[in-house]
């Protein structure tokens, strides 16, 4: 089976980032568990909502991002079963496609360079899954598809949704 699988909030923690930033830069004290829908700056004062979007473009941020919990093991079972390949959006933000790669050759070495898809668009992925946070990526794909739960996501429908990568081992390995 060719798998897709995108990095930002499905194998590490974007979301939370922008909060431990946002409350950094605010001093605030604002936790995932607050918010019901929507972008981070869709849930703080206007006044703040242009620093959160800044976050990307900062030196740092896409390469010191957390893994989800389970993320790399999963991943490795996954890689020795499947044909898997990583499939993000690299090239919106000037920082981000070396800073990725960096953090695959630190923290996910085994999957190989010839694995790595850094691209803008993904309805160019031709493949049996597709697993992403974003429903605009999943519904240009021909294949079967896993929406993986974030805030931003919730009030999507149509999707088989998965809330962590333990949901994704069961139904893949």
């Amino acid at each position: 089976m060719t798998i897709f699988v995108d990095m930002d909030d499905v194998l590490v923690d974007t979301y939370g980032k922008h909060i431990e930033l946002y409350n950094k830069e605010h001093q605030q004290d604002l936790h995932i568990n607050q918010i019901t829908s929507g972008e981070i700056w869709h849930n703080v004062p206007e006044i703040h909502k242009k620093s959160i979007k800044d976050h990307a473009l900062q030196p740092g941020f896409f390469r010191n991002l957390k893994p989800f919990k389970d993320a790399i093991q999963v991943m490795e079972a996954l890689y020795n079963k499947h044909e898997v390949y990583i499939a993000t959006a690299a090239t919106q933000f000037p920082n981000s496609l070396l800073e990725k790669s960096e953090w695959l050759d630190e923290h996910m070495p085994f999957v190989t360079w010839q694995h790595r898809i850094m691209c803008g668009d993904k309805f160019i992925l031709n493949g049996d899954l597709l697993i992403d946070d974003r429903t605009y990526n999943l519904e240009k794909f021909e294949g079967d598809t896993l929406l993986y739960n974030s805030p931003h996501n919730v009030n999507d429908t149509g999707y088989t949704r998965v809330s962590n990568w333990l949901d994704i081992a069961e139904r893949l390995l």
